[in-house]
C-alpha cells in the first residue's frame, strides 16, 4: 500500500506562490505515475499536472501550464507543484495521486490519494 501526505497548503494573497509537497511511503514510488488534481467547493475534481515514473515528461491542465511546475525527486519519494502568479479561482482543496498507467488526465486513472492541502487565494 501507498500512503500520500500533501503539505505546503495555506492562504496566499494574489500573485504569490505556493510550494506543494507530497510525501510518499512505500518502496516502490518510482514505479508510479504521479499527479496532482484539485477540487474547489461545489466543483467537481479536476486535473492540475501528472508526471511521469522518471520525471523527464510532464503534462498540465492547459490553463495552468504556464503558472504551475510539477517535479518528483524519486530518492526522496516526493513529489511538488510550484504554484506562482496564484489567482482566486486557484481556491481548492489540492490532492496528491500516484497510477500505475501511462500519464493520464482522468481521475479514474489514479489508485492512490491523500487527504488534501487546502490552498486560499484571496484577492
Amino acid at each position: 500500500q501507498v500512503q500520500l501526505v500533501e503539505s505546503g497548503g495555506g492562504p496566499v494573497q494574489a500573485g504569490g506562490s505556493l510550494r506543494l509537497s507530497c510525501a510518499a511511503s512505500g518502496r516502490t514510488f518510482s514505479s508510479y505515475v504521479m499527479g496532482w488534481f484539485r477540487q474547489a467547493p461545489g466543483k467537481e475534481r479536476e486535473f492540475v499536472a501528472g508526471i511521469s515514473r522518471s520525471g523527464r515528461t510532464a503534462d498540465y491542465a492547459d490553463s495552468l501550464k504556464n503558472r504551475f511546475t510539477i517535479s518528483r525527486d524519486n530518492a526522496r519519494n516526493t513529489v511538488n507543484l510550484q504554484m506562482n502568479s496564484l489567482k482566486p479561482e486557484d481556491t481548492a482543496v489540492y490532492y496528491c495521486a500516484s497510477a500505475l498507467q501511462d500519464l493520464g488526465r482522468r481521475a479514474e486513472e489514479y489508485i492512490y490519494w491523500g487527504q488534501g492541502t487546502r490552498v486560499t487565494v484571496s484577492s
